[in-house]
């Protein structure tokens, strides 16, 4: 049987309510796609029964998994374990995927594949949905990567603050996922920044389509992104950080300088988010939390990552002087404002 060019792991977890139009814009994609299906132990709606049904409907293409509740990262690992398209991709159960740049991205893998260049990564755009008022955000990254080509880290540009490379914007080659021997924690959340992150440096060739191709919804009031959430589960976001810090050493990579900056930069910047949400909490516990991740992070690189992490974004959420954590909580209340991201 001819391998699958993708396969889809939708992480559902009580998604009964939305998760039809998800599955919908995967089957676009046809007998190229597997869909795997995991039930992460819903029990209050009909989540199961829904993924029993369209493995029947599709039995060539979609697969249902039911597993004990192990949260969004075992679903994720559970799709790796049982994966047989060339590539991965993670699409949550409340987004969906635009169905023309899809069949888009699909042909170019197919031609890469049968020239014999199918990269480690395939990059697109992705869209915020605004639930709260109907509005969208686009990142796109045309500014930082060459445009319809094969290339690596050496061609890289600039990344914005606002442009890091999210679960939500790439397909990786799924060898290149069980390579770098990535399990993502049980029972956390924000762990698709693990994804993300941890298989960076198996990553030799890139392919980027300016494409608006995941749909990204935000704005429902129980989505982990919602800022009251993340206070209330920032020893998770404090979890995560921290696994990313230990899952790579940076010096390692001093060798491929734009890897190597981009590493140091999306680890600043969980730093800075850590920072402000237990800003935000504000508590005295909160505040000896926030000292500990730093001085986990100083225990656990060397000087020079250290200093590199706190001269990015990370340092200026860690301001010593008097006003400083105001002043943090003022620029994140405005860019807040302006991006819309929680």
């Amino acid at each position: 049987m001819q391998q699958k060019l993708i396969t889809f792991a939708v992480p559902c977890y009580n998604s009964a309510a939305y998760m039809r139009h998800c599955i919908e814009t995967l089957l676009s994609a046809g007998e190229q796609a597997e869909i795997i299906l995991v039930d992460d132990g819903s029990v209050k709606d009909d989540t199961p029964a829904i993924c029993d049904e369209y493995a029947a409907k599709y039995p060539t293409i979609v697969k249902a998994i039911h597993q004990e509740n192990g949260g969004h990262g075992e679903g994720v690992n559970q799709g790796i374990r049982n994966a047989t398209g060339l590539y991965y991709k993670v699409v949550d159960s409340d987004d969906w995927l635009d169905t023309d740049a899809l069949k888009k991205v699909l042909a170019r893998l197919t031609t890469l594949v049968a020239r014999g260049t199918a990269p480690d990564m395939m990059i697109c755009n992705y869209v915020y949905e605004h639930v709260e008022d109907n509005t969208t955000l686009t990142v796109r990254y045309t500014n930082v990567f060459p445009q319809n080509r094969l290339f690596n880290w050496t061609h890289v540009g600039h990344f914005r603050p606002d442009q890091n490379i999210l679960m939500h914007s790439v397909m990786y080659r799924t060898e290149v996922l069980r390579k770098c021997g990535m399990v993502l924690p049980k029972h956390t959340f924000y762990v698709d920044n693990i994804f993300v992150y941890q298989p960076l440096p198996y990553v030799k060739s890139m392919y980027y389509m300016d494409l608006d191709l995941y749909r990204y919804f935000i704005g429902r009031a129980d989505q982990s992104v919602n800022e009251s959430i993340m206070v209330k589960r920032v020893d998770q976001q404090l979890r995560v950080t921290k696994h990313m810090i230990d899952c790579q050493d940076l010096d390692e990579l001093k060798d491929q300088r734009r890897l190597h900056a981009y590493m140091v930069h999306y680890l600043s910047v969980m730093m800075a988010v850590s920072d402000i949400f237990l800003l935000l909490d504000g508590s005295d516990e909160a505040k000896a939390k926030r000292t500990g991740l730093w001085q986990y992070l100083k225990d656990h690189v060397s000087t020079g990552v250290y200093r590199a992490v706190r001269y990015n974004l990370g340092g200026l959420t860690d301001l010593k002087f008097p006003g400083g954590d105001k002043l943090t909580l003022g620029v994140y209340r405005q860019l807040r404002k302006i991006f819309k991201f929680n």
